[in-house]
């Protein structure tokens, strides 16, 4: 598979304004040569996108503006505040080996995670990540088609499913792409349209519902059938995400069963064959509430582009529909509001 090959030269002139929150890329350029970059040109005129995180302790200093108010906050209520200052000191270094590497081929450009929803990706540009795998996901969506790199900065500290990469591994990987040289998994997502033209794309789940814990109304129309419901939420999962909130659920209805049986519980799963690059969904409604006006018979079944699941609002506040997980992602859900779910055209692709 070819990446770069055959794609418009024009590519090359796209870049975005900024490359770290309120700096321009002209300071970036300034405060990223560094080691081998700084001795010369690096080997190709290639962009390479980091993407980045705050690490605990950041957060914390932002919320209470400096590290000894954090430090009191944390050790307070009887934690280990050293914890919070390793994995800070790990994830820092990490950041710094992964950006003097990277610099040796192409040109680095660091992003936050905050800003990755309005970044302007290049066409050809290489995308590393820094996990942790929620990051990745984040990203994927935004940086469809372009091969995207997963790295575990700490692998003490975090399994990384989607990170399957090294700091010190970094470096050949990246040439491997851009060589074409290197396995790409293809990756298919969600997406939920609603009828004004809104999308929003998931790389692991969809969650359709209120932001608080009061039930959920809406109508549920599949194919032939529709009904009225009251529920927690429905959930919509992909084949990357299957193993995450989907499987939660199944595991709680199997014991649920079970216990009501009194029987030994009998695990439930989806299709042996549902993976990453699978072109359909499944989704589930979460504590469906039958009574005279709703029902609940609709509550599981399989998406694909020629049976889409339709949802038409019944909520009149607070109405959501968010993905991955990240609650700040999300399009407004009123009542009249009808979406859409389907699998995406868009393919995210992941380095193996």
């Amino acid at each position: 598979m070819s990446f770069f090959g055959n794609r418009d030269r024009e590519a090359k002139m796209r870049q975005s304004s900024f490359d770290a929150p309120g700096r321009r890329r002209a300071d970036s350029r300034r405060g990223q040569t560094s080691g081998s970059a700084a001795a010369g040109a690096p080997e190709t005129e290639a962009k390479i996108v980091l993407v980045k995180r705050r690490t605990r302790l950041e957060e914390l200093v932002v919320r209470y503006n400096t590290i000894q108010q954090a430090q009191f906050y944390v050790e307070r209520l009887g934690a280990d505040f050293g914890d919070y200052i390793r994995e800070d000191r790990v994830y820092r270094a990490a950041l710094h080996q992964a950006t003097e590497s990277l610099s040796v081929i192409g040109r680095v450009q660091q992003v936050d995670r905050e800003h990755v929803p309005n970044f302007i990706f290049g066409e050809k540009d290489v995308v590393v990540v820094l996990g942790q795998d929620g990051l990745v996901a984040n990203t994927l969506k935004y940086a469809a088609y372009r091969p995207l790199i997963g790295v575990n900065p700490d692998p003490q500290r975090w399994d990384g499913a989607l990170l399957p990469f090294k700091v010190g591994e970094l470096q050949s990987v990246a040439r491997d792409i851009l060589r074409d040289k290197r396995p790409i998994k293809e990756v298919r997502l969600a997406q939920a349209e609603l009828n004004d033209g809104q999308v929003l794309y998931a790389v692991n789940d969809l969650f359709i519902g209120r932001r608080t814990h009061v039930s959920a109304r809406y109508e549920l129309r599949m194919n032939e059938a529709a009904e009225q419901q009251s529920s927690s939420g429905i959930i919509v999962s992909t084949g990357m995400g299957s193993t995450g909130w989907l499987r939660s659920v199944l595991a709680g209805a199997a014991g649920i069963a079970s216990g009501v049986a009194g029987q030994p519980a009998q695990a439930l799963t989806p299709d042996a064959s549902f993976g990453w690059d699978s072109p359909y969904l499944y989704f589930s409604v979460r504590e469906p509430y039958p009574s005279r006006a709703t029902s609940a018979n609709l509550v599981f079944g399989k998406i694909d582009e020629r049976s889409p699941l339709r949802i038409m609002s019944q909520m009149p506040e607070s109405g959501v529909i968010f993905s991955d997980g990240v609650e700040d992602d999300y399009l407004e859900f009123g009542s009249g509001v009808e979406a859409s779910i389907t699998v995406a055209e868009r393919r995210g692709l992941l380095a193996v």
